[in-house]
């Protein structure tokens, strides 16, 4: 009997379907060993050794493996092929005192027959390199993790914690906010005239004749994007329009093509599920680790978009059966990754069977099956001919009327003549190619046939003023995508990331786009100002580099580990002298005590701004304040209602923070803790007989 370990009990179930009768499929339930939860459980004087321990929750499964291993000829060790599964498959190897003549180590891309007979045929020892660099990044994490976060217990508030790649997350979500807060908006001009195609009896068609032109030059001069500053300029230019005659000037026409995208990355596959189905990074990965584990899609992990020989002749089969030949692009398509992550010979996420198609395929999770078709699109399509359109570009000239009457004199300088040029665009599409399996916006826009010389009638000019924007707050497509092009993290740590500073508070989502909390911003200030390093979007990026070196075993990982450790601990040292708690948490106000006369303060914890008493501890008078967010959600929204308990605070609309209930919308006193209204009922609706008591 050969004893196969797989660390997830469903790839345990699926992988049995596959295999004879000679093998026993059992599972690790993730890893077996970890650092420890209570203290730092890393040998800094002995080259960072880090001391394992097995979890209480993991030993009844060590109990159960070390048997299943007395009773077996071999060990397969089929834990995923990325850093973290070569590591789970070394933590078995020790917990289990394996022999390392019983031990195969053997990984695959897919979880179907082909893939585990293959992966069975061709088995290899444990790779300690990619080991090492699992270990460099747990070990220099807790570092981080356990050094940074009682620092800021002790200097801002408890129940904070500090991360390598989470702090580098929450300071572009600062920097961005602070971007936007000093933003000055610029006002522009924009210019279209809206012409009549004459028809050949001089009559005018608006319905099928109308063109849409945008002013595009002045004179010889192209105008910038924000040229026209001013109402005062936009309007000079709008009377001397109604004066010009127009006419065509220029007809471009030209063949576009579009490409379709590579199949599937993780960072790609979490990016578009957030913008078309509105799903968290978080959920994302869960429904396609469900999807990997029951054998449906490649595994999931991965920075790379190559694709199998096999794969693309399969998508070609099934187009050319079920699209027509047309559909089918002429040879293979093959992609080149942009990332600066992509490390490992992966391929791309895809279906590990096109015939299964997202109609086809049973799911009976409705997520799993909108992410499963998400993946079967973007990989057919990739493999699908580009889509032709039709571009056609009309430049038209608007000259002043009186300069087209013969001159009774010499006529003027050329510089002089002041004239205009608009232009108009149409497209269409010859053939859709990809865009059959993979819509994206296109938007068709029909031109009246048109030729150079050609006179056109203004049928009416409009100014339309616009004001500059500040760049858009990050959505967690932008931030992963962001991350990525910075080279900050792996494709398995964009979901946990982006969960842990939400669970933190340090951040929240206001319409799909992340925001800053107070204390985020504060955490994020101390960070910066102590730790430049830790939050520096470069020194994160060339760790990961470094990661990546010692994965080719290039470089020691205990080297890198000292190198960044040695200089963080001296600072962190000063910086425990330097750094004064009342300097960055407490504010003085003129607000007076209402028990003791004593001024109160504001101070900041973990969840933001609140009044307490100065005379703390013998007065312990805390007040909220009421344009707090201290909850890691928006202001509450007044209903302008005088609390009908209290009689002294405001009725405001407030969210459920915890519990079944949680982000449910209520309506409450604003002076709580000290009021403790509460009701369900919406009181600018109707009137609350009753209070009820959602969990504040």
């Amino acid at each position: 009997m050969n004893l196969v370990i797989v660390e997830s009990p469903t790839k345990a179930r699926t992988i049995s379907q596959f295999l004879g009768k000679d093998y026993k499929i059992e599972s690790s339930y993730g890893h077996i060993r970890d650092l420890p939860k209570s203290k730092l459980g890393i040998d800094i004087l002995n080259n960072f050794k880090p001391q394992y321990v097995i979890p209480l929750k993991a030993k009844k499964t060590v109990t159960v493996l070390k048997k299943e291993v007395k009773k077996s000829a071999e060990v397969i060790l089929a834990t995923d092929e990325d850093r973290e599964g070569e590591a789970i498959a070394w933590h078995l190897a020790e917990a289990l005192k394996l022999d390392e003549s019983k031990i195969k180590r053997i990984v695959f891309h897919e979880i179907t027959k082909k893939a585990i007979a293959e992966a069975l045929k061709t088995p290899r020892g444990l790779d300690f390199n990619r080991v090492d660099a699992q270990q460099a990044r747990r070990v220099l994490d807790r570092l981080v993790g356990y050094k940074l976060s009682p620092f800021l217990w002790k200097k801002v508030a408890g129940g904070l914690s500090a991360g390598r790649v989470q702090s580098v997350a929450l300071r572009l979500i600062v920097d961005r906010e602070n971007e936007i807060r000093n933003f000055k908006p610029e006002e522009y001009w924009t210019i279209v005239a809206e012409l009549l195609k004459l028809s050949a009896s001089g009559g005018e068609s608006e319905k099928l004749k109308l063109i849409e032109a945008n002013l595009f030059k002045i004179g010889t001069k192209t105008l910038e994007k924000f040229g026209i500053k001013t109402k005062e300029q936009a309007e000079k230019i709008l009377s001397e329009l109604k004066q010009c005659h127009y006419s065509v000037l220029k007809i471009e026409k030209k063949e576009v093509k579009k490409t379709p995208l590579p199949p599937f990355t993780t960072s790609t596959l979490q990016q578009e599920a957030v913008k078309r189905l509105g799903y968290s990074s978080k959920k994302t990965m869960f429904l396609a680790q469900r999807l990997y584990e029951s054998g449906h899609i490649t595994y999931m992990r991965t920075d790379s978009v190559n694709l199998s020989v096999e794969s693309q002749t399969a998508a070609k089969q099934w187009l050319e059966n079920n699209l027509g030949a047309p559909y089918a692009a002429e040879a293979p398509r093959a992609f080149k990754s942009k990332s600066k992550l992509a490390q490992e010979a992966h391929e791309a996420v895809r279906p590990t069977d096109v015939e299964n198609t997202p109609e086809k395929i049973l799911l009976a999770d409705p997520g799993e099956k909108k992410i499963y078709e998400l993946i079967w699109r973007r990989f057919m399509a990739s493999q699908m001919p580009q889509a032709r359109i039709s571009s056609t570009s009309v430049e038209i000239l608007a000259s002043v009327k009186d300069q087209r009457s013969p001159p009774k004199a010499d006529p003027p300088p050329a510089e002089k003549i002041k004239n205009y040029t608009l232009r108009a665009t149409g497209q269409q599409i010859l053939f859709d190619g990809y865009l059959k399996i993979w819509p994206q916006k296109l938007e068709e826009k029909e031109l009246p046939p048109l030729e150079e010389n050609e006179e056109l009638k203004l049928k009416e000019v409009k100014p339309f003023q616009h004001f500059t924007e500040p760049p858009p707050r990050y959505s967690e497509a932008s931030l992963i995508k962001t991350l990525e092009e910075y080279g900050i993290g792996r494709p398995s740590t964009y979901a946990p990331t982006i969960s842990v500073i939400q669970i933190r508070r340090y951040c929240f989502k206001e319409q799909g786009r992340f925001k800053p909390t107070e204390i985020g911003e504060l955490v994020n200030k101390v960070l910066t100002e102590n730790f430049p390093e830790v939050v520096d979007v470069g020194f994160t990026a060339q760790m990961e580099d470094e990661l990546d070196e010692i994965a080719a075993g290039k470089i020691s990982w205990q080297g890198v580990i000292s190198e960044f450790y040695e200089p963080f601990a001296k600072n962190l040292e000063a910086k425990y002298q330097e750094v004064s708690k009342k300097e960055l948490t407490q504010e003085q106000t003129d607000i007076k005590c209402e028990l003791c006369g004593k001024p109160m303060i504001i101070k900041m914890s973990r969840f933001g701004k609140f009044l307490a008493c100065s005379g703390f501890p013998e007065c312990k008078n805390t007040k909220s304040l009421n344009n707090n967010n201290n909850a890691g959600k928006e202001p509450p929204k007044s209903t302008g209602l005088k609390c009908p308990k209290c009689t002294e605070g405001e009725i405001v609309e407030r969210h459920v923070s915890r519990g079944r209930a949680r982000g449910k919308l209520f309506w409450g006193c604003n002076r709580y803790p000290q009021c403790d209204y509460a009701s369900w009922e919406n009181p600018t609706a109707e009137k609350s007989s009753s209070p009820a008591s959602p969990d504040q």
